[in-house]
């Protein structure tokens, strides 16, 4: 099936999307991300090293731009400026690389996103070339005020990062769905694989995550485990489900030409 994720104009073949934190080590970042099949990796550059600290190992050792597509993002901003200025830095660590996830948290308990925060962040940032993912809320009226600005990809929250408590509004990704043209990324809360299948049995373009996959017992099980279910959420979405029905008497194998026993 030649189905393809495009974004910001750039084709993947692979509809799940991973970060590289909270991993015991290198070792076990690459291991998972290559059982995972993910071809776009996002990178927290406030907690990570891509070659701001030229004395610490750096994440491009295992992870080179030749093979992935990074996705630098702003996890630990809490204000645009911070959110811009980190963005820059990893521009030019990444010489000139432009695809970026925006995010802009509203405070350290919930890790909630702070919708203003994002919407003037976005902002400076499509101004200054960058192409911009953005973790937003799963409200559909900041989803298209986020395209609108020129957001390439809207990536609402299932529920709170790393909470693990998989899609609590499905009915909220379907109305973000229907009001934007780019494609919607679920992003945060997921915690096995069901809930990445059903995201994408709803119609999503892809999921992101981390925490679940690093978070497992088997990490690297569990990502291979994630790269399924969303191939067979996507393949159930294009195959479309039967109509749920409270009951139904239509046996679900045919009865013409069955042999009937009669009385003599």
């Amino acid at each position: 099936m030649n189905d393809i994720l495009t974004i910001a104009g750039k084709s993947y073949h692979s509809r799940l999307l991973v970060g590289t934190g909270k991993y015991q080590d290198f070792a076990q970042t690459q291991a998972a991300i290559e059982a995972s099949g993910a071809e776009i990796i996002t990178i927290a550059i406030r907690r990570s090293n891509i070659g701001q600290n030229p004395n610490e190992p750096s994440l491009l050792e295992i992870l080179p731009p030749s093979k992935y597509t990074l996705l630098p993002n702003t996890a630990g901003c809490y204000t645009a400026e911070d959110a811009v200025r980190t963005l820059r830095l990893a521009r030019e660590l990444l010489d000139g690389h432009s695809l970026v996830k925006l995010e802009v948290l509203g405070d350290p308990q919930s890790l909630y996103p702070n919708v203003i925060e994002t919407l003037a962040a976005a902002k400076t940032l499509v101004a200054e070339g960058f192409q911009v993912m953005v973790y937003t809320s799963d409200d559909p009226i900041i989803a298209r005020q986020l395209e609108d600005l020129g957001c390439v990809a809207i990536m609402p929250l299932a529920s709170l990062i790393g909470s693990g408590m998989g899609i609590l509004n499905p009915w909220n990704l379907q109305l973000i769905m229907e009001r934007v043209q780019v494609p919607v990324i679920v992003d945060a809360g997921v915690g096995t694989a069901s809930d990445a299948a059903i995201a994408m049995e709803l119609g999503c373009a892809g999921v992101l995550m981390n925490t679940a996959i690093a978070a497992a017992a088997q990490p690297v099980l569990m990502a291979g485990a994630m790269k399924q279910a969303v191939e067979a959420g996507r393949s159930a979405y294009l195959a479309g489900r039967m109509p749920k029905k409270l009951y139904s008497a239509s046996p679900s194998s045919p009865l013409a030409g069955i042999i009937s026993s009669t009385r003599s």
